[in-house]
This record gives C-alpha cells, structure tokens and sequence, in this order.
C-alpha cells in the first residue's frame, strides 16, 4: 500500500545532544536546536579509530574517514556517544523561574479582586 508523503515529513534533522528537532546550525553547519546553538562536535572517531572530518554537502552534515570513506551523521553519532560540554544557564535559569510561579485563583467576590 502506497501511503505519500506529507509536506514537511520527509526530513526532520534532530539535535545531536538531545534528540530534540533541529532548529538552528552551528558553526560547524551540524543541525542542532536553539539550547545547544553555541555546542562543536569535537573528537569524533571512525569505527576503525581515525579520526573525522566534518563536511557540508547538498543534502546536509556528513563526515569523512580517510580510510572508510564518507559516512553520514546517523551513522557517525551510533559510533560516537556525544553530551554536550556547556550547561546552558539561560535555560537552568529559566526552569527555576517557571516553577517559583504559583498559580492564584480570584473570584469576583474576593476583595482583592476590586483593588
């Protein structure tokens, strides 16, 4: 059965650190979100144990071994287990101020209400 693809659906790129939807580009042109904008992909390896290079191509992030060849970035993240290295304090910051919020409930016939 023939089931066609829905506009927006066939490529959603996910953040490497998060597995959240990528939303913005990094330096190093690796699709990641807002959180982790300013993190960099460093020491990634081969399965063979060389090194990487990043690149930017037409159909996005790939890396290059010089032994393997031309891998993808799936591919490269189940060899490599990334975190990112920066806590982000904006977004710590923000958690504490939402749950510091307590919810209040005035009714018309409350006297604060009218003040």
């Amino acid at each position: 059965m023939y089931i066609p693809k829905k506009y927006g659906q066939s490529k959603v790129d996910k953040c490497p650190f998060c597995q959240k939807q990528a939303t913005a580009m990094n330096s190093q042109k690796v699709p990641v979100c807002q959180l982790h904008k300013e993190e960099m992909l460093d020491n990634l390896r081969c399965a063979c144990g060389s090194p990487l290079e990043t690149l930017h191509g037409k159909f996005g992030t790939f890396f290059s071994c010089m032994k393997c060849g031309n891998m993808n970035l799936k591919k490269v993240l189940e060899f490599n287990a990334v975190t990112p290295k920066m806590q982000n304090k904006n977004f710590s910051q923000r958690n504490e101020k939402i749950e510091s919020k307590k919810e209040t409930t005035v009714r018309s016939d409350d006297p604060r209400y009218f003040d």
